[in-house]
């Protein structure tokens, strides 16, 4: 007989989620296990510069008092922890566990993972702060196999947190490609949290649904892991939000790329999974292949690369080009007078105001002046000097958003990769004893998946011009410089229209920004979808903060918003 499902809930997308939904998942309905994803590449710099600051830190502060509030919750119900919270110090953070364990009276076996923190192996280059290799899951599932009740690791995968806790609930050997596959593909729904249950959804306000009152406060998901890797996507009755085809299509498209899903433990193929509506609620994911994982590692580099600085200029009313001009031309002046002119000074003008506008604020247009540098000065006092000093020589309504303060440090990330057998994967175990985690015995090398056959397209007929998105949906976001944008439809025949449409050429066209870029389309027919990656249109990622949306979040939201001229047979 079949042993019965596992389930796993998640009760954390990012490092500043909300905090109660630990309490929320254990409380609101059975779990086996509840994971927690507290790190992103953003995160590993704040947590680096933490670690500057106090060496004992590094760590996801939140997850202690969560724990706090809830370990005697987890204890009653029986249901085991395993979180990333702990970033750069997973030692340091499973230690506090264990004293905020005797403090609060709740017994608690704890274990930890360590080994992806290369920082000190050299030759990464100048400024680095952070350098973590992204591990999967069997060092979670040996720390579970000796009877942890909370493991805490640093930089692993966030799938791997699913897939470390159904191998040791399972017994999955490292070569149980599918199984594995099936894992990832379900940690990857979970590891967003309520994005996986109508947070951030496309069709989010589509006929017969009441947004507002559904998706106040979402419930988080969970999966049904079988021992065959197949899994059921739902959430806790009566919680908010909702789980359907569409919502877990969506999570499964964000912030991926080729069909082949590649990991430390196993390489998922994205174009075998298929989902079934299963109830309300309930989504089946099954079919998932998966191959031996890659020769090598990625690992995560941040660097403190400098400071920066911005003032946005508002400029009311009539004349706004010229009044950008203006003021633009004067701040450059006053640069090139500067003692250190900014090494890298950006304008970006949002033409947000509109004519004979019934508000003050709707009749205003946004200018906004970027500044990075080496140096703070040159970020600091001369923006300030050169920003501020105009308010009465400029252009008629000359004032900003807020004053020009010294310049804040920023990062930027950057990948790299190191064979899978030059990481120390360390399980460190509830009695201190440490087994180290052998890299897989079998690699493969990642090839691209040839594109799929195309169905036929739709025959020719009338059409109308109308916004994209009144059939397909969208997400986006980031994997360091690059932006990855998926976008679905709901029928087989908007599929035949999609696919054939919404060609690399026609995106460039939709969205000039990507014109110049290098840009990749993968074709996923299971899922009705293409996923594009637009290499390099977050320059150096999030924490560089050089562009407008430097996650792309909305990205796909504004690709949704472009007309086209859309068959009527799909309206």
């Amino acid at each position: 007989m079949s042993p019965a499902p596992l389930r796993v809930g998640n009760a954390s997308g990012f490092y500043g989620d909300r905090f109660d939904a630990v309490r929320e998942m254990l409380a609101d309905g059975p779990l086996d296990v509840l994971t927690g994803d507290y790190l992103a590449e953003l995160t590993l710099l704040i947590l680096g510069r933490d670690r500057l600051r106090d060496p004992g830190l590094g760590y996801a502060k939140t997850f202690l008092r969560q724990a706090e509030e809830c370990l005697g919750l987890a204890h009653e119900r029986g249901v085991r922890i395993v979180v990333n919270a702990g970033g750069l110090n997973p030692a340091g953070l499973a230690l506090k566990v264990r004293e905020l364990s005797r403090k609060v009276g709740v017994p608690a076996a704890v274990a930890h993972v360590e080994g992806d923190d290369l920082s000190g192996r050299g030759g990464w280059g100048e400024g680095v702060l952070t350098a973590n290799a992204y591990l999967g899951g069997h060092g979670i599932a040996a720390c579970l196999r000796a009877g942890a009740d909370i493991v805490v690791t640093g930089r692993v995968t966030d799938a791997a947190l699913v897939t470390g806790a159904a191998a040791a609930h399972f017994g999955w050997g490292p070569e149980a490609y599918d199984e594995l596959a099936g894992a990832v593909v379900a940690g990857h729904v979970l590891e967003c949290g309520t994005q996986a249950t109508g947070g951030n959804y496309a069709f989010f306000d589509e006929a017969g649904r009441d947004p507002v009152r559904e998706l106040r406060r979402p419930g988080f998901p969970l999966a049904e892991i079988r021992a065959d890797g197949s899994s059921v996507i739902t959430k806790h009755d009566g919680t908010g939000g909702w789980v359907d085809l569409g919502t877990v299509t969506a999570q499964l498209l964000y912030e991926t790329g080729p069909a082949r899903y590649a990991g430390p433990d196993v390489t998922a193929r994205l174009d075998s999974v298929r989902l079934t509506q299963d109830g309300p609620d309930r989504v089946r994911i099954d079919g998932v292949r998966g191959e031996a994982p890659p020769p090598t590692l990625k690992v995560g580099l941040n660097r403190l690369a400098g400071f920066r600085n911005e003032v946005v200029f508002v400029l009311t009313g009539l004349g706004v080009d010229t009044k950008a001009d203006l003021v633009r031309a004067q701040v450059e002046d006053a640069f090139d007078r500067a003692e250190s002119r900014p090494a890298d000074v950006r304008w970006e003008l949002s033409r947000t105001d509109r004519a004979d506008a019934g508000t003050e604020e709707t009749a205003s247009a946004l200018l906004r002046l970027l500044v990075r540098d080496p140096e703070q000065e040159a970020v600091g006092r001369a923006v300030s000097g050169a920003a501020i000093e105009l308010a009465l020589g400029s252009y008629p309504g000359f004032h900003v958003t807020a004053p020009p303060g010294k310049g804040a440090p920023y990062g930027v990330f950057h990948a790299a990769y190191v064979e899978q057998g030059e990481v120390p994967h360390t399980a460190v175990l509830p009695d201190g004893s440490r087994v180290d985690v052998p890299p897989p015995a079998r690699t493969r090398p990642l090839e691209d998946v040839p594109e799929p056959a195309l169905p036929e397209p739709l025959p020719e007929g009338p059409t109308r011009r109308v916004p994209l998105g009144l059939v397909a949906g969208a997400r986006s976001g980031d994997k360091g410089g690059d932006a990855n944008l998926g976008v679905w439809v709901r029928t087989e025949e908007a599929w035949r229209w999609l696919v054939h449409e919404l060609t690399v050429e026609r995106l460039r066209q939709l969205l000039p920004e990507t014109a110049e870029l290098t840009v990749v389309r993968h074709v996923l027919p299971h899922l009705r979808a293409v996923n594009f990656v637009v290499e390099g249109l977050l320059g150096d990622g999030v924490a560089a903060q050089a562009r407008f949306d430097p996650q792309a979040k909305g990205l796909g939201e504004w690709l949704r918003s472009r007309h086209v001229d859309l068959p009527e047979v799909l309206l």
